[in-house]
């Protein structure tokens, strides 16, 4: 190919797809906004993911890092947190991606547009033909790319779903801010831990990392210190009931999952927790004691809110592919191809079918959506899925269609896969994401603040995120 792949985010996904074009020998280059690989990831490396080593790791990108000779591989059994992730894997692979011939990694070089080169939206003549233009915002100013194909990692971690039942901001709730927090904090840092110790704190959302927080909460209630006497939960549920949000429990094949829904209902039944349900927040108002005052739609209220934690999952960017030719779900905002596979009404995690450069393929040729991101809204993604996506593109983009077109993926069976976990310590493990950004699987994932992307990316998800 006359141009380079240009891959977009070092997220688990967009760095396995790197990989799976070095072992092809195809020119990439991949491009992250943040200012090292597995940046998304690392806004909640607090997070421990229910997915195994043996699931967060690229077969490619495996089969690279042990032939270099300089990887210590983790232990295959062992559920890593996004920090772990990030130092143990993404950052050694970035690192030997960047040394590949043909191969570069750019890190503060944000993707701010991507258009066919002379092309805007409505020229038809020689679209398919000419190279994408990648505009890029970098320290040096902004710098156009040109690319042979486009894929897009980015995940969803950015871009966490407002507290508002509209999908918009709730009124007030850009005001206060300074109140609201969206993700999973880390409540092992003792100034985080103070923050919410003791308080009124509102926790919004049902999945992964609602539960997580859950937990945190509960725990700094108890501390030995005194410190959490008095804290109280709201938590604000835009469902009927309570329901499933607890998951499969034993029969959840993501045993650490299964887990974390079990101490989440023993967290919700402790006697710190008051359930809110039907609860589709309209209004944040500031009290004239400085507290918060939530309102809902139908005029439910909770008053002397102290904190606000919004875990409601995330949700896909798609300003700066305006200029390229996309067909989305127009309720998930994923390919449109995809979305009868994964809408988290009929799906969870463990049951969407393998799918690959088919289902992702958009009608911009040499364009696709990725990881996270090709889930848009859903939250069920996992790490494992991703790989098998890019280890599918990469292989269409090579030519070897034979290859592109075995597409076999087996995925643990789970319960309900809507978010993220979060947690401090092994034996209280969660789902991210990522980063990523970002469902099931994130900080994934996400539900919210990243999940297990993979097995969880940013989450990282997300991490953002953020299943897996």
């Amino acid at each position: 190919m006359q141009h380079p792949v240009v891959i977009i985010g070092t997220g688990p996904i967009g760095l396995a797809a790197a990989a799976n074009a070095a072992e092809r020998g195809m020119d990439f280059v991949v491009l992250e906004a943040g200012p090292h690989a597995g940046a998304a990831v690392g806004e909640w490396a607090h997070v421990r993911l229910f997915s195994s080593w043996s699931e967060l790791v690229d077969s490619a990108a495996r089969r690279l890092l042990d032939a270099s000779g300089t990887w210590t591989a983790p232990d295959d059994a062992a559920y890593p947190t996004g920090g772990e992730w990030r130092d143990g894997y993404l950052q050694p692979l970035a690192e030997l991606l960047a040394g590949t011939t043909g191969g570069q990694v750019r890190y503060d070089s944000r993707v701010v547009g991507v258009g066919r080169a002379g092309r805007d939206l409505l020229v038809d003549s020689g679209r398919e033909s000419d190279p994408f233009a990648i505009h890029v915002e970098t320290s040096r100013g902004r710098e156009r790319l040109l690319a042979s194909a486009v894929v897009d990692a980015s995940g969803t971690w950015t871009r966490p779903n407002p507290l508002g039942a509209d999908g918009y901001p709730a009124l007030g709730e850009t005001e206060n801010a300074n109140r609201i927090t969206y993700g999973i904090p880390d409540f092992s840092d003792p100034a985080i831990a103070a923050r919410y110790a003791g308080k009124h704190v509102a926790v919004a959302g049902k999945g992964a990392s609602a539960q997580g927080v859950l937990v945190g909460l509960a725990k700094l209630a108890k501390t030995d210190a005194g410190a959490g006497a008095g804290t109280q939960v709201s938590w604000l549920l835009r469902r009927p009931s309570v329901g499933d949000a607890f998951g499969g429990g034993d029969n959840d094949q993501l045993e650490q999952r299964g887990k974390l829904g079990q101490d989440a209902k023993a967290a919700a039944t402790s006697g710190i927790v008051t359930n809110l349900t039907q609860f589709r927040t309209a209004s944040v108002t500031a009290q004239p004691d400085g507290r918060l005052s939530i309102t809902s739609l139908d005029g439910q209220s909770v008053s002397d809110v102290d904190e606000i934690i919004v875990v409601t999952g995330f949700r896909p960017d798609f300003g700066f592919l305006s200029e390229v030719r996309l067909d989305l779900d127009p309720a998930l905002e994923a390919p449109r191809v995809l979305a009868d596979q994964i809408h988290p009404d009929h799906h969870s995690c463990g049951d969407v079918a393998p799918h690959g450069h088919r289902e992702l393929t958009q009608p911009e040729q040499g364009l696709f959506l990725v990881g996270m991101k090709s889930y848009g809204r859903a939250p069920s993604f996992l790490a494992m899925t991703g790989y098998e996506q890019v280890r599918s593109v990469v292989a269409a983009l090579d030519g070897d269609l034979v290859a592109a077109d075995r597409v076999d993926l087996v995925l643990p069976e789970t319960g309900v896969c809507n978010g993220a976990g979060a947690f401090d310590d092994p034996d209280d493990l969660a789902d991210l994401g990522a980063a990523s950004g970002g469902g099931c699987c994130g900080p994934a994932a996400v539900e919210p603040h990243l999940i297990t992307l993979g097995a969880s990316a940013g989450a990282a998800s997300a991490a953002g995120s953020s299943c897996g």
